[in-house]
């Protein structure tokens, strides 16, 4: 039979589980990208792919790949294709269409209407007749993905999303996908526990996702074979006699699977929630297979003849009970039950709060990251044996934590942050379980400081950040500076009010004995900061009269640093690349630095030989910081320094006729600004497009503008900057120190369409 180049995507950080399902149909030749595996097989491979998989969304058949450098040419690569040989003229199709890093088309809208001309376009030339849209359940899905100026094109085997498996209500909305809630399961081993005939609880079941996922893989049930629709079943060359063929196996398979299920069991303290579990399994088949009751989570109690096995579910995040103090007495409720009545147990459980984890009481292994939509969630993977669970914490070690750490706590609120004197403890003084917990810290602290000192060596990097919440007990960001000594920056972020204060007073204080140790510095070379939420105009606020300055170097230049009176150091260490690619290509150019902060991007823009140079911000203070950092470099050509609200200052030059343009703009805003010297609220997300076009209005001929933002849920308006071009370039300005955090910021550079 013909092989075919085949796609199977996925949702993000479960390629791995993909690539070791495929695998275990029988296919070998294997390419992992982000989303998804790419492969080579036949129609029957790829069928049984769409009946088999429970970790894809899609199976996509590539036709064909092939350069976009206009609209035109994404219409003559799709007319390329002879759409006959895939649909009659009287047939309907439907097209997805999503573009990345694209200056041709940036719209998905557009994109999916000119793939549908060329289409209808060629149809009705040969046949006089043209094929219908159908967005429902058309014969054919036309996919297309549109990377830079490469256009892959695709037919979507699978129609719908594979997560879909056929036994959910269309209206009831669940707390996660199928496909998500299989990847828990094997994740949490329940494949080798169902051959061993092992028992599976979720105490909090839902809609009943994870018992049926469950079942379905206990019972060898193919997850495709309640669906009544594929995207191949209205395709021309869909081979009936195969997929029947298939179906037939799988039905054989679910029949023998069935009559060795193990026992699944659901609970749920919410009447309506368990009747709609029970439609849900009467609509896969399993009634009678699956029991589920209503029962609260401190009744959750496996009966004596089951046996032991795995405790999965998904607890609430907070949302669905409304109060995160519910929430947390909710994980503390399920971890009284676990160890009063599941001791030789495995457990699972997705959590969105790492710190919620440990009201559980109970060790688990290393966390598994998964996303739920767009909510970067972990899997906890616990073995509940006793000597898993925390030792309780004698009053009087409780008491030396606090008293240890109380003057650091002694603060007026509401600042946003403290620095705090570092008084470590000694082994001796701490709870036994902190003691092993902190071992882990340093364990992970010495291993990243391994690995990151030899790589900032090598680049002569002497500001980096060594840890960041790697683990999720200590959540802290620890950055290392090098100058006439070493210097190192702890910013505590701090507990959710669930946490308990003396657990959280014992971490850090653990945490505080063990990177003098690691990191071979005394205490006073280290300063503590907790960052605690922000009112929108704390983080100019001054927090210290110190005054103490340190001077470091970053490629070349010279820089101020305070570590003790304000939230920032006056230097963000992730903007490291940025900066560098702008001294790289500053030479002989007229610099403009936009919400410039302490001015580090103006120095490595005159050490690169920027011919002038322009800094704007409204902090008088930072201004001044501007001018020592340049103070202390040898640079040559003119240095502006204007104090004046970035927002309004561009608006006037970008609309004044004999305003001054630049060959670099570099334009890093707050996310959300409502400062009493300004006379407007600013949201980055609501006034971006306005603040780019003003920016863009002052680039010279051939300037480039560099746009940066840390906002994590930033999402840029292409549309509404279609003027401009405009190239995502995140991934180049994240260094490997950044690396485990890639929406630590985002940045992108942008010229005019016109030259």
């Amino acid at each position: 039979m013909h092989t075919y180049p085949l796609f199977a995507s996925t949702p993000k950080a479960m390629e791995n589980l993909l690539v070791e399902e495929l695998q275990s149909l029988g296919i070998n030749t294997l390419k992992t990208t982000v989303a998804g595996v790419a492969f080579q097989g036949d129609l029957e491979t790829a069928y049984r792919v769409c009946l088999w998989s429970r970790i894809a969304n899609r199976v996509l058949l590539v036709l064909s790949r092939f350069s976009v450098q206009s609209q035109q040419d994404l219409y003559d690569g799709v007319q390329k294709i002879d759409w006959f040989e895939h649909i009659h003229p009287e047939d309907s199709f439907a097209v997805t269409f999503s573009a990345k890093n694209s200056t041709a088309i940036n719209n998905s809208h557009f994109g999916a209407l000119k793939v549908k001309d060329a289409i209808v376009d060629q149809m009705r030339e040969r046949f006089g007749v043209r094929p219908r849209i159908d967005t429902d359940q058309p014969n054919i899905r036309v996919n297309v993905y549109l990377d830079g100026d490469t256009a892959q094109l695709n037919l979507d085997l699978s129609g719908t999303s594979l997560h879909r498996r056929g036994y959910r209500e269309v209206s009831i909305k669940a707390p996660i996908k199928e496909n998500l809630a299989a990847a828990l399961l094997l994740r949490s081993g329940w494949v080798t526990l169902a051959k061993q005939g092992a028992s599976l609880i979720d105490p909090m079941c839902g809609s009943g996702t994870l018992l049926l996922e469950a079942a379905m893989i206990a019972a060898d049930y193919a997850p495709g074979l309640l669906r009544d629709y594929f995207g191949f079943t209205g395709w021309k060359q869909h081979d009936a006699s195969v997929w029947q063929r298939l179906l037939s196996e799988a039905e054989r398979r679910r029949y023998i699977g069935l009559t060795q299920l193990p026992v699944i069991v659901g609970f749920d303290q919410d009447r309506q929630t368990v009747k709609t579990a029970l439609d849900h399994i009467a609509n896969a088949g399993l009634q009678n297979k699956i029991h589920v009751e209503r029962r609260d989570i401190k009744d959750a109690a496996p009966a004596e003849s089951w046996k032991p096995g795995l405790l999965i579910c998904n607890p609430p995040y907070g949302e669905r009970l409304g109060d995160s103090e519910d929430t947390a007495e909710l994980y503390k409720q399920l971890g009284l039950s676990l160890k009063a009545h599941f001791i030789g147990w495995k457990a699972g459980l997705i959590i969105s709060d790492p710190e919620l984890g440990f009201r559980l009481g109970i060790r688990s292994q290393k966390p598994v990251t998964f996303y739920n939509g767009a909510l970067e969630c972990k899997l906890l993977r616990l073995s509940i044996e006793e000597t898993a669970f925390f030792i309780p914490k004698a009053k009087s070690n409780e008491e030396r934590v606090q008293q240890a750490l109380a003057s650091s706590r002694q603060i007026i609120e509401p600042p946003p942050i403290e620095t705090l004197p570092v008084v470590p403890l000694e082994p001796h003084d701490q709870p036994h379980d902190t003691i092993l917990e902190a071992a882990d810290f340093a364990n992970r602290l010495r291993k990243n400081l391994k690995k990151l000192s030899k790589w900032a060596k090598q680049r002569q990097i002497n500001g980096y950040r060594v840890y960041d919440a790697d683990l999720p007990e200590y959540a802290v960001a620890i950055d290392i500076y090098h100058g006439e000594q070493t210097w190192v920056n702890v910013q505590e972020y701090e507990p959710p009010k669930t946490i308990d204060q003396h657990k959280a007073d014992q971490r850090l204080a653990g945490l505080l004995a063990e990177i003098p140790k690691v990191l071979a510095i005394s205490p006073e070379q280290l300063f503590l900061k907790i960052r605690r939420k922000q009112r929108s105009t704390d983080q100019y606020e001054k927090q210290g009269d110190s005054g103490n300055f340190y001077t470091i170097e970053e490629h070349g230049c010279r820089l101020l640093v305070n570590f003790e009176d304000y939230l920032d150091t006056g230097l963000f260490l992730d903007h490291r690349p940025i900066r560098q690619l702008i001294q790289q290509h500053a030479h002989n150019k007229r610099f403009l630095n936009l919400f410039a902060y302490t001015g580090s991007a103006t120095v490595h823009a005159a050490v690169g030989g920027a011919k002038s140079t322009t800094t704007v911000d409204l902090s008088n203070t930072y201004l001044n910081w501007a001018k020592n950092n340049l103070a202390l470099n040898k640079t040559f050509g003119q240095h502006e320094f204007i104090q004046a609200d970035c927002l309004e200052w561009l608006a006037q030059e970008a609309n004044h006729p004999h305003s001054k343009h630049y060959e670099l703009i570099f334009l890093d805003p707050p996310t959300f600004s409502n400062s009493k010297r300004m006379d407007d609220v600013f949201d980055i997300q609501a006034d971006h497009v306005a603040l780019i076009h003003n920016a863009a209005k002052l680039l010279a001929p051939g300037g480039v503008l560099y746009f940066s933002t840390n906002f994590r849920r930033f999402k840029i308006d292409l549309a509404a900057l279609s003027d401009l071009k405009i190239e995502d370039i995140s991934a180049a300005t994240i260094a490997e120190d950044f690396a485990r955090n890639p929406k630590i910021h985002y940045c992108w550079r942008i010229t005019s369409c016109v030259e």
